[in-house]
């Protein structure tokens, strides 16, 4: 989905604060190339943001609202397997009737497979996708429009390729390095209800985001950009990270409400933590809504407060000056989180946590 209008799926990454004079041109000379070359394997080019199918990148069709807009656009050929399996059959049919067979061996089905392919995909009108992306120049930020670990691998695949830079991911890892200069083993075990589990710090946070909402207020303030509130919703799901455990995954979606569900209580009871969940995050009249997947730190159908410009270069300026607060603020909650658990009086508010867990209404 697009960043320029409506929800989005994100994954955000951090850049290095020097990046190439000649960013632009490096995305021209991997532009996407002639559909009328495509065949059957994947073919990767950059497009502008505009349209998947203009592939002249300058600065005016680069540059939105003062950002890098640009698609990663995927081109093949197929056969849809509904067509390609009867053309096939009828093939099959014909050979068995001029050759008087009643069956047809495997290397004839191979080879009629070849011969189905070599003669109908060209024939094929290509298929393209496209994986949008943003680049905030002044804040050194790479925002990815998927939350899928594969595109993601393709995409930061092609984009080192293109422009020599590796991305690091927002995630707790990159988080715990840049604010405390630690790593995920540094932090406490963080057991919700007594029950030890394998390490996922991604977990830990929107599990006890959830619990600090609820118990706290949910309230953090920013230096910069005031003060937030947040508000965890369902659907959840909750899971187990060793398989060893057995029934790893619970979704609670339907009903009145599925954070006061008692199969919720009884997620927590057992040991499994927050894996997804929806959020409303609230600054004054301003709302930011989504989903929050805890094991790829993405952010689904993210919206946006409402803007107030009109011109397109302005909107869209203004959309990423909110998508850049919503991820600052979420970096300030993790800190808030990180703090929280490396605390001198951890073990208390883990029992505060522990008793919230078993000791909720539940219906």
């Amino acid at each position: 989905m697009p960043f320029d209008r409506g929800s989005f799926t994100v994954s955000v990454f951090q850049l290095p604060n020097q990046l190439p004079e000649n960013l632009i041109e490096l995305f021209a000379a991997k532009k996407a190339g002639k559909l009328d070359h495509i065949k059957e394997e994947a073919v990767y080019g950059w497009t502008s943001g505009r349209t998947l199918l203009e592939t002249d990148i300058d600065e005016e069709s680069a540059i939105r609202g003062g950002h890098i807009y640009l698609y990663l656009r995927k081109a093949e050929r197929k056969i849809p397997s509904a067509l390609f399996n009867a053309i096939c059959q009828r093939e099959e049919l014909v050979y068995m009737r001029a050759n008087e067979f009643d069956i047809v061996s495997s290397k004839v089905r191979r080879d009629i497979k070849a011969q189905v392919m070599e003669t109908n995909l060209a024939k094929m009108a290509p298929g393209i996708s496209g994986t949008p992306m943003v680049i905030d120049l002044n804040a050194k930020l790479l925002y990815v429009g998927t939350g899928s670990v594969t595109q993601l691998d393709n995409f930061i695949s092609f984009f080192f390729k293109t422009t020599n830079i590796e991305p690091y991911q927002l995630q707790p890892g990159l988080m715990l390095e840049e604010m405390f200069q630690c790593t995920e083993r540094d932090l406490p075990e963080v057991m919700f209800a007594g029950v030890q589990d394998d390490l996922a710090p991604g977990r830990d946070f929107l599990t006890w985001l959830w619990y600090f909402s609820e118990c706290e207020g949910g309230r953090i303030s920013h230096e910069q950009f005031g003060d937030f509130d947040i508000m965890i919703e369902g659907p959840l799901t909750f899971s187990f990270v060793s398989e060893a455990k057995g029934a790893a995954e619970t979704t609670l979606k339907k009903g009145g409400s599925p954070l006061r569900a008692a199969e919720a209580k009884a997620a927590l009871i057992v040991g499994k933590r927050l894996k997804k969940a929806k959020f409303t995050l609230c600054r004054a009249n301003e709302i930011w809504t989504g989903g929050i997947d805890a094991d790829n730190f993405s952010f689904n159908s993210l919206t946006l407060p409402e803007g107030e410009e009109i011109d397109a270069a302005s909107v869209f300026a203004e959309r990423m000056q909110n998508l850049f607060i919503f991820q600052s603020i979420i970096r300030e909650y993790f800190r808030k989180f990180a703090e929280n658990v490396r605390g001198m009086d951890w073990a208390e508010t883990e029992k505060k946590i522990q008793k919230w867990a078993s000791e909720r209404d539940s219906f």
